[in-house]
């Protein structure tokens, strides 16, 4: 699996915050009770996942933060505390993509992954769903994508940017063929499969006219899936994102960017 530059984390960060559901992590909460809490973070970047979720989980926490990429798990925490709660946190570089039956599930009481499960496939995700139904441990999937995007001003050009990126989602990360805007319905039906039971929250990016750096990175980001999937139509596409560009230098430029949050818990009490 292939990383994500620390910049772009950065700048994602803020508005990953907005919009991730906290009632999800507060409904975990009110399942997990035993502490010292053991989690267990997938593509965990440099510790987003902690940072939002420690302190409404509370109490004292131990975080095992995986992931492939050096320049990311040098800049994790070794420790993080606040008010009403602190946490321990360990390392584990792993790539995901192909040392799954590495992970220390059985260690943990908590699997947890922001940002991640539109990326994986439909076969990966059955075999950790597996995993964590045999160990009865719950789990939080945040900001996955689901393909809705709006963008304001509107583009004549959006809708069809929108569906060749949409297609490229699905293309291979690393795992296989990525579920794409599909994942969280697919997730639903695993581990509902499985005897689990399930909740979905929205948890939509709004980029406000001011947020112009991460709005020209998602542009480029954009246009790049989309010139993969479209080559032939490079000029049109960069047209699409000069005209977005413009939008966004101006300061008339809003997207919003549907994302969804999906948190799956045993039937029997958790511990």
């Amino acid at each position: 699996m292939s990383g994500f530059s620390p910049d772009w984390l950065e700048l994602r960060e803020p508005c990953d915050t907005r919009a991730r559901s906290e009632e999800l992590v507060i409904a975990l909460r009110s399942l997990l009770v035993s502490r010292p809490l053991r989690v267990l973070d997938l593509g965990a970047g440099t510790g987003a996942n902690i940072r939002y979720m420690a302190p409404l989980l509370g109490g004292e926490q131990r975080w095992c933060l995986v992931d492939n990429d050096p320049r990311l798990i040098e800049r994790q925490p070794a420790i993080l505390e606040g008010a009403h709660f602190q946490c321990e946190v360990i390392s584990q570089q792993l790539d995901l993509a192909t040392d799954l039956s590495s992970l220390p599930i059985s260690q943990c009481q908590l699997v947890t992954a922001s940002a991640l499960l539109d990326l994986v496939s439909a076969d990966w995700l059955a075999s950790l769903a597996s995993r964590c139904a045999a160990l009865s441990v719950p789990v939080l999937f945040s900001l996955s994508y689901d393909g809705r995007v709006q963008c304001l001003p509107d583009d004549p050009d959006d809708e069809w940017v929108i569906g060749l990126v949409n297609r490229h989602q699905r293309g291979d990360k690393g795992f296989g063929p990525a579920l794409g805007p599909d994942a969280t319905r697919y997730a639903c039906e695993v581990f509902a499969a499985l005897g689990f039971q399930t909740r979905i929250a929205p948890s939509d990016w709004l980029i406000e006219s001011e947020e112009r750096a991460f709005q020209r990175e998602l542009i480029a980001g954009w246009s790049g899936a989309a010139r993969e999937m479209a080559p032939s139509e490079a000029a049109r596409i960069e047209r699409w994102s000069g005209r977005r560009d413009a939008d966004i230098a101006s300061g008339s430029s809003r997207i919003r960017v549907g994302h969804q949050d999906f948190m799956a818990w045993p039937t029997a009490p958790c511990e």
